[in-house]
């Protein structure tokens, strides 16, 4: 895909080049959008529920340490031999020591917490609020996981209520900070459609940078997803603000009706059919960790 830089310095797709060259999560709509023929998908296999990790009586401590999410067994034990765990207060340096669940168990400073980590990735369909409690709400997300795990989940991030799309649901608070914290810039893409065709010259304004009533705003990239659809565009955006997309848009005299995120910091919604979800690989935990997918 071409790229140039616009007058203001930052990026923009070039609309002409965008139609020869279209990044893979615009090329195809969804099956439930382009008619598909049913009998062509593939089966939907549920997953049996992940069983909840927890203290019984008594537990090594690196598998303690390794549960709470602070690096696997291998490495617990190096951090114990180091003297960088204490449990109630005395340091623990003897491989092999056991815990219970009433002991406090930190890490710098921290208090541990040895229920297993669980990560699952939701194509959120239409109407389903993104919240884990709402009394007004007649259908939230969690209603859609609640057979992925006994865990407490909850989402990273918001979507609207009316939009579709990749979200990311989990019990791992360090994660969550990370991955909603402007400093990660995790990238986000948006399958947008409009209510008329929009002109080039908007997508051109949308690169450059508008203002809202809450401040500036840019698309880090954007262009047409159809090649002769020109009330679908693609917008690659970084920005977590409320509803950001579509008041861009509609800052430029756009109704969007429809909003799809396919793109969420390195994942993408290939195999999750709609108002289905999977957990994430052990590789992919370990790279949206480590800063590696964005």
């Amino acid at each position: 895909m071409k790229k140039e830089r616009n007058s203001g310095g930052r990026r923009r797709f070039d609309g002409e080049a965008r139609q020869e060259h279209k990044p893979k999560a615009f090329r195809r709509k969804d099956s439930e959008e382009n008619g598909m023929d049913a009998s062509r998908r593939k089966p939907f296999v549920k997953k049996e529920a992940k069983p909840v990790e927890v203290v019984s009586e008594t537990m090594r401590l690196n598998k303690y340490i390794a549960n709470a999410g602070v690096c696997s067994r291998r490495d617990a034990d190096k951090l114990i031999e180091k003297g960088e765990i204490t449990v109630n207060g005395k340091v623990v340096t003897q491989l092999g020591t056991s815990v219970g669940r009433k002991d406090d168990i930190r890490y710098q400073g921290q208090r541990l917490n040895p229920e297993e980590k669980v990560y699952v990735l939701l194509n959120k369909p239409k109407g389903y609020v993104t919240t884990v409690e709402d009394k007004h709400a007649k259908q939230t997300v969690m209603d859609l996981v609640e057979d992925a795990c006994e865990q407490r989940i909850y989402p990273v991030g918001r979507l609207d209520k009316q939009t579709t799309g990749l979200l990311l649901l989990t019990n791992d608070g360090e994660l969550t900070k990370m991955l909603t914290h402007p400093k990660y810039n995790a990238k986000k893409i948006y399958h947008v459609f409009t209510d008329k065709p929009v002109f080039a010259s908007h997508l051109e304004q949308l690169a450059s940078g508008i203002t809202l009533e809450d401040g500036p705003i840019h698309a880090d990239a954007i262009s047409y997803a159809e090649k002769d659809d020109k009330t679908q565009v693609g917008i690659e955006i970084h920005s977590g603000r409320n509803r950001i997309v579509r008041r861009m848009f509609e800052h430029l005299g756009y109704k969007v009706m429809k909003l799809d995120r396919v793109y969420f910091a390195g994942l993408t919604k290939k195999g999750v059919p709609r108002g289905k979800w999977r957990y994430l690989t052990d590789k992919e935990v370990t790279r949206l960790k480590a800063g590696m997918l964005k």
